[in-house]
């Protein structure tokens, strides 16, 4: 076991899964009752929360440069089958994968790895801020702090406006 801080956002939950086997003494934290209630699952959903939890690690394996410890059936198809919705808060217009079919295991872990996949790229795409153009823009500046659709065009503008005033 590690002493490292939980994984970020969703991963959280991802990493937690992965560890609730003890690979050297086949401690199964999904064997009992406390164990899987941390996930909000029944003991006959343990055998699919196995097979997610191997598929994951094979994945976290293959991040790492290893290969798999053993056969698994793939995340990708595993990931396939689980319902997610995109939501928008109306309030900052932050976007997210939720689950769509309640709050199943495996809808979870799917939200969470696409949170994962998107959490750098959502958040940059933005919207001019000269008030004359408003044009969309994905901001590849490298602090992400970009401002104008064109630093040749908008932002020149308003520079020059305040260099003028």
């Amino acid at each position: 076991m590690s002493e490292r801080s939980a994984a970020p956002g969703g991963l959280a939950l991802v990493e937690s899964l992965v560890n609730t086997l003890e690979i050297d003494t086949g401690a199964d934290a999904l064997d009992t009752a406390d164990g899987r209630a941390r996930f909000g699952l029944t003991e006959d959903e343990a055998v699919d929360a196995r097979e997610l939890r191997e598929s994951l690690r094979a994945a976290l394996l293959a991040h790492a440069g290893h290969p798999p410890h053993r056969s698994v059936t793939p995340l990708g198809e595993l990931l396939a089958r689980a319902p997610l919705v995109l939501t928008v808060d109306d309030g900052d217009g932050s976007a997210a994968l939720a689950p769509a079919d309640g709050r199943s295991l495996l809808s979870r872990v799917a939200a969470a790895v696409a949170e994962s996949l998107v959490a750098d790229s959502w958040t940059r795409l933005k919207a001019c801020e000269a008030a004359d153009c408003h044009w969309a823009y994905y901001d590849r500046s490298p602090a992400g702090r970009g401002r104008w659709c064109s630093m040749q065009v908008c932002g020149a503008r308003a520079k020059m406006r305040r260099y003028r005033a």
